[in-house]
């Protein structure tokens, strides 16, 4: 088992949705592998800080509907049929059973059968069996959290820009700073030196084709470090710069070939400056 696998057991096990035959598997994996320990800390305290304060209160059957259909067309690739061994070269084929009698009779006893083998996990059936866990592992939680999901989950789905945005607004040193964009709009630069995070907000950035995408940059005295691409949206516009800002970094941003700067330096001139100092 790779650490992956456990990563998905240690899941389960947090949300008590494990079978016995996986929880076996779990915690022998925990005893060969006690250095995943902190995947199982890490599980633990997720669930117990979704479960924290949430009444008991039932889920939209329309939800759990949903997902338990999701889980009923999904594709399961059939276990591979084993191999039939052929006959080594001269040797009579074996002789078919003569008539329902004697086959009946070569049966052992019921209660002296060993369970039937179960097919080993092939690694192109894992991914299906994965994306089942998965689903019937959200369906746990949906079902556990109630109408607290509704509040819990939707700010775990939110843009990692947003998320930015909020740690800077609410750092102690949060500042911001506006100017005009070319096309009549306007971007805002949100900053935060103490936690070394910017994000830039555009109202009205023009959208470009496939051919073109807009770059971020930190100029740091005569120097531009990327921080990432973006594409515009219409409307308004929320572009985490990547990396760590320094006090005294202008925010800049350019228009670059699609995937970026192909130099690692701006390739025109910048449609958007804005000093933080």
């Amino acid at each position: 088992m790779n650490e992956q696998e456990f990563a998905e057991l240690a899941a389960g096990q947090s949300l008590g949705s494990l079978s016995v035959q996986d929880e076996q598997r779990y915690r022998a994996a925990l005893a060969a592998h006690p250095e995943w320990a902190p995947i199982v800390a890490d599980d633990a305290d997720t669930a117990a800080l979704l479960a924290e304060g949430v009444p008991p209160i039932a889920p939209p059957p329309a939800l759990r509907d949903a997902l338990l259909a999701r889980i009923a067309v999904t594709p399961q690739e059939p276990a591979a049929a084993a191999p039939v061994d052929a006959p080594p070269a001269g040797a009579a084929p074996a002789p078919a059973a003569s008539a329902p009698a004697d086959a009946a009779s070569a049966l052992p006893d019921e209660g002296d059968q060993d369970p039937a083998p179960q097919p080993s996990a092939a690694a192109p059936a894992r991914r299906p069996r994965r994306l089942l866990f998965a689903l019937a592992a959200c369906l746990v939680l949906v079902v556990g959290l109630g109408a607290g999901a509704a509040v819990v989950i939707p700010q775990l789905l939110r843009p990692a820009a947003v998320v930015a945005l909020d740690r800077i607004e609410n750092a102690p040193d949060a500042a911001q700073k506006t100017v005009s964009l070319p096309s009549g709009g306007h971007a805002t630069a949100h900053w935060s030196a103490s936690i070394g995070a910017a994000v830039l907000v555009s109202d009205g950035l023009e959208p470009l084709g496939t051919a073109r995408t807009y770059e971020l940059w930190f100029v740091r005295g005569d120097t531009p470090v990327s921080a990432g691409v973006f594409a515009a949206e219409p409307g308004t516009t929320t572009a985490q710069l990547r990396g760590s800002m320094h006090a005294g970094d202008a925010i800049a941003v350019t228009v670059e070939p699609a995937g970026g700067s192909p130099t690692g330096k701006p390739t025109t001139q910048p449609i958007v400056v804005i000093p933080t100092s």
